[in-house]
């Protein structure tokens, strides 16, 4: 959790309330009666915004969640339980949770359309089921007591509004957390979070059971609306609708839920008093959502770009970088960083490492070249834990690294990057770096960027080019103070200049953060300039290892690069 989270989320609370209460006081009763509908079905978006919008899960079944908060908010109606209605929807939130959960275990393994098939499954047996039983009160005209203070059209808006505030407020406090930038990077590229440190298992079932409950809040608002629900209340068809409004308009966001659910509540309306039929809605809505899904933007993202976009304009202000502040360095000892002894990994009848032996020493910077097709990133993954089938043996500071998982070996001191961009676009890079690294200031995200040459921590990632993204993706790894970290080709994408200048920061890594450092690279000059040893790869076997500027003068060396036999008349 981040002040500017904080702040937002103070900001979001304030002028919800605010709106709620000028609402309130220019609204005739039935457009009051109205807006209550659309602020429980922003309640119900904002659940599908947190597995759908930030955590990007399919989930075909929220009606289903909130029919379970909506039925127990009704059997202690029955049961004239103690606490009234606000302790009755809190209860019936935590009802769905179970079942959140429960649908997030599939999740676990399934994504896509496959995940949609499950979750839309469950919301087919949870149609079933409601059909078969009877709506606590229904049998009676039993219908759900409000609280007297917020009696009425008014007064239940009004408490309407308060609930959508604290959750909308709640829920920006996540997304400002690592927990929500974690959702954000899983949607991007879940072996990129894993390599943080981060449980993904852990991470999607929170996401699922957040959401249920949530949206088992917004069942109980709309038992306390309607005072008596039946099953067409919660069908499967509508929990489509609600997806493709939740698409269309962006509602991880609190204008997007607000939005989507004044077109759910408004739209019926207008379409009612055109004389048109009400399907007509639910079409116009699932074509909203393919073109959101086609420009990979909603509504929600529009107005926050253009609106950043006249702000940053006149205030824009950049925090003021000083590269004396880095995390304080972290004393590892003498004990090896890394030590490969006879890696062998091996796909059918391919060998992709054969019999490798490697070793990092504590504060060193070590290279490990070789030709295209060598098996470096087959080493790097095989470390790091992302092939877990290998002969021989890994560790870390004389640690056993067999059997452990990705996410934990990230935690016990492995941290790696990648060829290939995986950091989530939608992140800032203070955010980034609070994932990567924990727990991490301020001052300490403003001198990690001042060291690495990377300005601006409020800038999100798809505002920067290719090549300052290696670099952030090399901060990050650096900042969480692992004991050895994993470079793989960081200056791909890099002028002279600035590989110089990466060079010179490489070296400095063991000194600065603790961290030795395994690098991975095809920049001669930068490999010489940064690494004090180096180990050569060929064809999945080492062909040379020692003092770099030795190695690289090895004719063994030069020819397996230029692919010719170097004569001494040559």
């Amino acid at each position: 959790m981040t002040r500017d989270s904080m702040r937002s989320a103070t900001l979001n609370v304030a002028i919800t309330i605010g709106l709620g209460g000028l609402a309130i006081l220019i609204l005739p009763n039935y457009w009051i009666y109205l807006a209550t509908g659309a602020m429980i079905g922003a309640v119900g978006l904002l659940s599908l915004g947190v597995v759908e919008g930030r955590a990007g899960m399919i989930s075909l079944c929220q009606l289903s969640f909130a029919g379970v908060g909506a039925w127990t908010v009704g059997y202690l109606n029955v049961a004239e339980a103690p606490g009234g209605l606000p302790i009755w929807i809190l209860i019936g939130g935590l009802a769905a949770v179970p079942f959140g959960i429960a649908i997030g275990l599939p999740a676990l393994r399934l994504r896509g359309i496959n995940l949609a098939i499950v979750t839309l499954g469950f919301a087919g047996a949870f149609d079933a089921v409601l059909a078969a039983i009877t709506y606590p009160g229904q049998a009676e005209f039993l219908q759900v007591l409000r609280p007297d203070v917020f009696d009425g059209d008014r007064g239940y808006f009004l408490f309407v509004v308060i609930v959508f505030a604290v959750i909308s407020g709640v829920l920006e406090l996540v997304g400002g957390s690592r927990l929500g930038s974690c959702w954000l990077a899983i949607r991007h590229s879940e072996r990129a979070v894993a390599a943080h440190g981060v449980g993904i298992p852990y991470a999607k079932l929170r996401a699922f059971a957040l959401s249920a409950f949530v949206s088992g809040v917004s069942g109980g608002l709309l038992a306390g609306y309607l005072g008596m629900l039946v099953s067409d209340n919660f069908t499967m068809f509508g929990s489509m609708v609600l997806y493709a409004v939740a698409t269309m308009v962006g509602a991880q966001y609190p204008e997007g839920a607000v939005v989507g659910g004044l077109l759910g509540a408004l739209f019926p309306e207008l379409l009612r008093r055109l004389d048109v039929p009400q399907d007509l809605g639910n079409l116009l809505f699932a074509i909203g959502a393919v073109q959101a899904l086609a420009a990979r933007e909603t509504i929600s993202e529009s107005l926050r770009r253009a609106f950043c976009r006249v702000v940053r304009s006149k205030t824009r202000q950049l925090r003021r970088l000083d590269a004396s502040a880095l995390p304080p360095r972290i004393d590892y000892g003498n004990a090896p960083a890394l030590a490969v002894r006879g890696l062998t990994v091996r796909y059918g009848s391919v060998i992709a490492l054969n019999s490798v032996d490697i070793d990092v020493p504590a504060g060193a910077v070590v290279g490990l070249i070789g030709p295209n097709g060598a098996g470096k990133s087959t080493l790097i993954d095989a470390v790091s834990g992302y092939v877990l089938r290998y002969e021989g043996q890994i560790e870390t500071k004389n640690r056993p690294l067999e059997g452990v998982l990705p996410h934990r070996r990230a935690s016990l001191g492995i941290r790696r990057t990648w060829q290939t961009n995986r950091i989530a676009p939608d992140l800032t890079v203070s955010a980034y770096l609070r994932l990567a690294a924990g727990n991490i200031t301020n001052d300490e995200i403003d001198a990690v960027l001042a060291w690495i040459g990377l300005p601006d921590p409020d800038t999100k990632v798809s505002g920067i080019d290719a090549g300052a993204r290696r670099l952030l993706d090399v901060a990050g790894a650096v900042a969480a103070r692992p004991a050895v970290v994993l470079l793989d080709e960081p200056a791909a994408g890099q002028s002279f200049d600035e590989a110089a200048r990466l060079a010179e920061r490489i070296s400095e890594i063991p000194d600065l953060f603790g961290s030795a450092v395994l690098l991975v690279e095809h920049d001669m000059d930068l490999v010489r300039a940064a690494c004090s040893a180096v180990t050569v790869l060929d064809f999945g076997e080492v062909i040379a290892s020692g003092p770099t500027r030795e190695v690289l003068d090895l004719p063994i060396v030069k020819t397996a690069y230029l692919g010719v036999v170097e004569t001494e008349a040559a």
